[in-house]
């Protein structure tokens, strides 16, 4: 994919955010709900085959329409920079986390919790302002890789049917990458998957959010120890470098206990600096659009020198 593409895919998703009807990961979204309900079995085979052909006819749809506009570049161009921007989510999670800080700021708990679920998976139902604000934070750093850099990532790397291949991986391990006891062992193949197609993006990311540091407040030790230290310990091999990132560059201690509808998980510590506030969202916020917006600018350099 060009350099132009991938630019104009993130300026979009800057000035438009994610569009508001008929998104393309929606409708996928609904297509593998239904077909999850038709093909599940508590075997992990069944969750291979359901993966990988949700995600192959994804890629391979992409990449067919791709070749089809072979002969014409600009509308291969444009196509790419669709692509690219249905794939981002980086305005429309920091707009939701700016609104839920405006809610615990304002001392709206209720609604709040009420907001949460647009970017958490963990129950909200009994959260406090502090562990409110900790879920946003950790939210915006987790997605910030994953729905800002790793999509820019993929498109550098292989194109348009490799963005829209990582996405399709991506949501799945939202609908079925859970540890309930539906999922366990049926959605244990799109949890895999994520988590291989995000490695790259979240130490890039952690890297950005290290060199970033000291405009948010932090220090880049504080940042470089939170995402290779702390984040070594987390069960995730991609969230907790992320996350132990923005921890360090934030100056804030993130981790403890998440509950979820299928249980309680423990978090390890992510920091050393004090529990987060309503205005800590903001500054996560700052944080996510300078990782954001670096990456985007490393990807289309990359992108321009592989062409050349």
């Amino acid at each position: 994919m060009g350099a132009g593409s991938i630019a104009a895919g993130w300026l979009a998703d800057r000035v438009f955010g994610d569009p508001q009807r008929r998104h393309p990961v929606a409708a996928f979204g609904a297509a593998a709900g239904a077909l999850e309900r038709r093909v599940w079995k508590p075997s992990r085979s069944a969750g291979v085959l359901y993966a990988l052909a949700l995600t192959g006819a994804v890629a391979g749809g992409v990449g067919w329409i791709e070749r089809r506009l072979i002969a014409h570049r600009r509308c291969r161009a444009v196509f790419g920079s669709l692509i690219v921007w249905t794939a981002l989510g980086g305005r429309s999670l920091e707009r939701a986390a700016a609104t839920l800080a405006d809610a615990v700021d304002a001392g709206e708990l209720a609604r709040a919790r009420e907001l949460a679920p647009a970017l958490v998976g963990r129950d909200p139902s009994n959260l406090d302002a502090a562990e409110l604000c900790r879920a946003a934070i950790e939210s915006v750093a987790e997605n910030t890789s994953d729905a800002v850099v790793a999509p820019l990532l993929w498109a550098t790397l292989l194109g348009a049917p490799g963005v829209a291949g990582y996405r399709a991986v991506n949501t799945l391990d939202a609908m079925v990458g859970h540890r309930s006891d539906r999922y366990r062992r049926f959605g244990s193949a799109a949890a895999r998957m994520d988590d291989l197609a995000n490695w790259p993006a979240a130490r890039l990311s952690a890297l950005l959010a290290i060199a970033w540091a000291p405009v948010v407040g932090g220090q880049r030790a504080d940042a470089w120890r939170g995402a290779w230290i702390d984040g070594a310990a987390h069960p995730s091999p991609n969230a907790g470098r992320v996350e132990g990132s923005f921890a360090g560059a934030l100056s804030l201690r993130l981790g403890g206990v998440n509950r979820y509808a299928h249980g309680n998980e423990r978090r390890p510590a992510l920091g050393t600096g004090a529990p987060p506030a309503a205005t800590d969202i903001a500054r996560s916020v700052l944080l996510a659009r300078l990782v954001g917006a670096s990456a985007a600018v490393l990807c289309a350099a990359l992108a321009r020198t592989v062409r050349r």
